[in-house]
């Protein structure tokens, strides 16, 4: 029953997601935004919107140790399955000043993130994410935010990425705006219903399996939300299209760290699990190993690159699971 539950609730999640992300870009667009905008900011979060319903859900139903496996897990599998899975497809290109920022930017949270954690060997006391540590995080995303905005306003033009963005064709109308609120609305129940069963049905998939909530929201929870990643990777690396899949999974990972994260801990705040370090640590590497993938490969990410990364994701569940 559990497993049905925690299924059920990422579906929810998922749909919930995608009608949010409908709903907010059509009356953004409508109501005279950019779309350009629109794509970097409604469009190119909104994937993550299931984490952040997920670990608001934990943080209000006390379960912040499957909160901290999903937006830790999410963020392993995004760079070791998404990544891996499309780069096997067809070489993955990175391009734009967007990621080349960004990902140092994410390096920087998650040793920021590592930092916090390490409360019993720098204060002697457990370790957690408490809500200054939140509010420093919020911090850094709105730093992200304003460079962002800058360099788009000054040089737009210039960023293959911003030309992907502006290719994207975001701005179709609607007759009503009453249409664009109620996918708004029914995209917030049913991430709202999906978040609490994923939660109920993840700590009760836990407790039958007799590990830590945490190894769940690894290894089903972070898979399940990070399930619109892949697939737009995926697609994405099919047509040969695949110029936007880094932008989209470093842009995730930043939101997952700097927002998802920080949201749970200013609720409450975020016990780090057992393995939660560790956990950090793989995320860390995994997005520092991008760095020097991308500088021998000439901005690509090749296949025999893809699968190391693919290998070392399923390696990294497999030992989370049994260890």
């Amino acid at each position: 029953m559990a497993i049905f539950e925690t299924i059920a609730g990422i579906a929810l999640l998922l749909i919930g997601g995608a009608a949010l992300v409908r709903g907010a870009s059509a009356l953004a667009t409508r109501a005279g935004i950019s779309p350009l905008v629109v794509g970097l900011t409604i469009v190119a979060f909104g994937t993550s919107t299931p984490e952040l319903m997920v670990n608001v859900m934990g943080a209000l139903m006390g379960q912040t140790e499957l909160a901290f496996g999903n937006v830790v897990g999410s963020n392993i599998a995004n760079v070791g399955l998404v990544l891996g899975a499309a780069a096997l497809i067809a070489p993955v290109a990175i391009d734009g000043s967007v990621v080349r920022r960004e990902i140092p930017l994410v390096l920087l949270i998650t040793a920021m993130l590592l930092v916090m954690c390490l409360d019993p060997l720098l204060r002697g006391q457990p370790a957690e994410l408490d809500r200054s540590d939140g509010v420093l995080l919020f911090l850094m995303f709105s730093i992200f935010i304003y460079l962002v905005t800058r360099d788009f306003l000054e040089t737009e033009d210039e960023d293959p990425l911003v030309q992907e963005v502006r290719a994207l064709h975001l701005t179709e109308r609607v007759e009503r705006y009453g249409k664009d609120a109620l996918w708004i609305a029914g995209g917030i129940v049913l991430l709202a219903i999906g978040g609490h069963l994923t939660i109920s049905g993840g700590s009760a998939l836990a407790e039958q399996f007799g590990v830590s909530p945490a190894v769940i929201g690894i290894v089903v929870v972070a898979v399940g939300t990070s399930m619109p990643e892949l697939v737009t990777s995926i697609i994405a690396a099919a047509r040969r299209e695949a110029a936007l899949c880094v932008g989209n999974v470093v842009g995730s990972n930043l939101f997952n760290a700097a927002v998802v994260m920080p949201a749970s801990a200013v609720i409450l705040p975020v016990q780090v699990p057992q393995g939660g370090i560790l956990d950090l640590t793989a995320s860390f590497i995994l997005l520092l190993a991008l760095v020097p993938v991308f500088l021998i490969g000439n901005a690509r990410m090749g296949r025999p690159a893809g699968a190391a990364m693919l290998t070392a994701y399923i390696g990294y569940v497999v030992y989370r699971t049994i260890a």
